[in-house]
């Protein structure tokens, strides 16, 4: 099998491929299986699910806009998405990143996951109301040498075509268990390519809502993004011996040890921030402060200002100010200024958000 990556590959492999569900695969799904469970129920352990709601998608966007080349950090992003700054145009590509996903995954609690779906998100990544390609000469290449790597299907009629077999895949074939299907399922898209931008991007959204659409995570927690900006090159590489070589095995493995690698990631993170939000608890109330629903606020909200402290404790602005500095002498929160306003940052949550890494 051999695919001219000159012309459109109008004739894409049908779903599922032959001979995918082998003993090496079988034994890589039991691995993500068992870590996907574990991470679910870790973030029950949390007392807010909204700590990582508000945290894991931003990480996630951070890392696949990185994939797509479109770099910010993570403080730019976080300090963003709280309103400390005006964000960067790559910063504003992100927080619509995590804006796709909220609405992505708002949308799959009342509708299956579908073509639809994928319209939704990718017209909330890029800011327009995005239809199913109809120009033609779409090509992917190489963004240094501009070498044309892979042509997708043209023609409206075709690529709706690919969308309904895909869409009929995800929902009727039980063929194979789910791990397995969103290895297949995220390949065909991006084969497909449906969209004139944001096809990336929006296929690694669809990732994370299939993993919620299948009951195998109850938010949106997942950190797979940050596995494939670690192994981007083997990512593409992967994908490209799909589509030239039919070689579906070590596709689907690269993708179960994704979901196993960011699922023992998100547990890890998970315990981490328990025992750091009981450590903060026991500081504020030997300072004499409200502690566990102010030790709440602190992590829902890293970056808070005075107001922020007088919603969260019903208090004025005068006791809010003695709260925020003895968060600060307590060592909970560091004191910033920002031009002519007061920041009181939670650096020490902060810290291990941005410096949690993957383990090997």
């Amino acid at each position: 099998m051999s695919v001219d990556r000159m012309k459109p590959f109008q004739d894409l492999p049908p779903l599922p491929p032959n001979g995918v569900g082998t003993a090496e695969v079988y034994t890589a799904v039991i691995r993500a299986s068992r870590a996907l469970a574990k991470a679910d129920a870790a973030a029950e352990l949390l007392p807010n699910p909204d700590i990582l709601i508000h945290s894991i998608p931003l990480l996630e966007a951070q890392a696949s806009n990185e994939i797509e080349n479109i770099v910010t950090t993570n403080d730019e992003l976080f300090r963003a998405a709280h309103h400390v700054e005006t964000p960067s145009p790559a910063t504003r590509e992100a927080l619509r990143y995590r804006q796709a996903l909220y609405v992505g995954s708002e949308a799959i609690r009342d509708r299956p996951l579908t073509t639809n779906t994928a319209k939704l998100v990718c017209s909330t990544i890029t800011g327009v109301e995005m239809d199913i390609r109809r120009d033609v000469g779409t090509y992917i290449g190489n963004p240094v040498t501009k070498d044309r790597i892979y042509t997708p299907p043209e023609g409206q009629s075709v690529i709706l075509e690919h969308l309904t077999k895909w869409e009929s895949f995800l929902h009727n074939d039980m063929s194979l268990d789910p791990l397995i299907k969103l290895a297949l399922l995220h390949y065909q898209f991006e084969a497909i390519h449906p969209f004139s931008d944001g096809n990336g991007r929006t296929g690694r959204i669809l990732n994370v809502l299939y993993l919620v659409h299948e009951g195998l995570l109850r938010q949106p927690i997942t950190y797979l993004s940050g596995y494939i900006v670690e192994h981007k090159d083997e990512y593409y590489r992967l994908l490209n011996n799909v589509t030239q070589k039919g070689d579906w095995i070590p596709w689907v493995l690269y993708m179960l040890n994704a979901v196993a690698i960011t699922s023992q990631w998100t547990s890890n993170l998970v315990y981490v921030i328990r025992d750091q939000i009981e450590e903060t608890i026991g500081l504020l109330h030997e300072g004499g402060m409200p502690a566990r629903d102010l030790a709440y606020t602190l992590y829902e909200k890293p970056y808070l200002r005075y107001a922020d402290l007088m919603v969260a404790l019903n208090v004025s602005r005068p006791t809010a100010g003695k709260h925020a500095e003895k968060l600060v002498e307590l060592g909970v929160l560091e004191r910033y200024k920002t031009g002519r306003s007061v920041l009181f940052v939670n650096t020490r949550y902060l810290n291990i958000l941005f410096n949690a890494k993957l383990p090997q």
